[in-house]
């Protein structure tokens, strides 16, 4: 199947659920989407392909032994860098913070990878997570990639852009006074700031 990565998080989860693409399948095509746009976009800030395959790997074992692989099966997704996954720094894009790292995940990363998400990388944020914008001296700029001269929003920017970007399907955000909506605004994509207690989340198309 071609562009892949192009699907919907609903898309995806109905195929990897039915079999007619495996999670692994959907995890590579994201990580190649990722190689090729990223370096230019700076959406994605931490990258580990190896453990985002091995996660969908388990999915695709969790559905081959006749188990449900969750309502998000397969579905690539990101995180952003100021709430914590296990293994990983969560910088909140301090260089203060670079080597903070999380000793178990937030429960909203729980939560996805119970659901059968599979993650792909860290977004973008700027420093605090408290500006229009998403830059820092740590990670540095983050590129809208509908228009490379126009932001990305903030404080979500590296979210926003990497759904745009069809690096992943669904990107985790977090809003107090707008962090999801403008950059979802900013990058022509649906963001969502939910109940508190539940997941923040986006899903949109992705552009040429």
């Amino acid at each position: 199947m071609q562009n892949i990565w192009r699907l919907s998080a609903s898309e995806i989860a109905a195929q990897v659920r039915d079999g007619a693409v495996s999670a692994v399948e959907v995890t590579q095509a994201h990580l190649d989407r990722l190689a090729a746009v990223n370096p230019t976009l700076n959406a994605v800030v931490q990258e580990f392909p190896d453990e985002a395959l091995a996660a969908a790997r388990a999915v695709d074992e969790t559905r081959s032994r006749g188990d449900d692989p969750g309502p998000l099966a397969g579905v690539p997704v990101t995180i952003k860098v100021n709430v914590d996954q296990a293994g990983h720094a969560t910088t909140n894009g301090l260089r203060i913070q670079k080597d903070l790292i999380a000793q178990q995940d937030s429960p909203v990363v729980a939560n996805l990878r119970r659901a059968g998400a599979v993650v792909v990388g860290r977004t973008n944020t700027p420093a605090f997570s408290l500006r229009w914008f998403t830059r820092n001296q740590l990670h540095g700029q983050t590129l809208n990639p509908r228009n490379p001269a126009l932001t990305p929003g903030g404080s979500s920017g590296g979210a926003g852009a990497a759904v745009a970007a069809g690096i992943c399907a669904i990107g985790h955000g977090t809003d107090i006074a707008g962090s999801i909506r403008y950059p979802a605004y900013a990058c022509g994509i649906h963001g969502l700031r939910p109940t508190l207690g539940r997941v923040a989340a986006w899903n949109a198309s992705a552009p040429d």
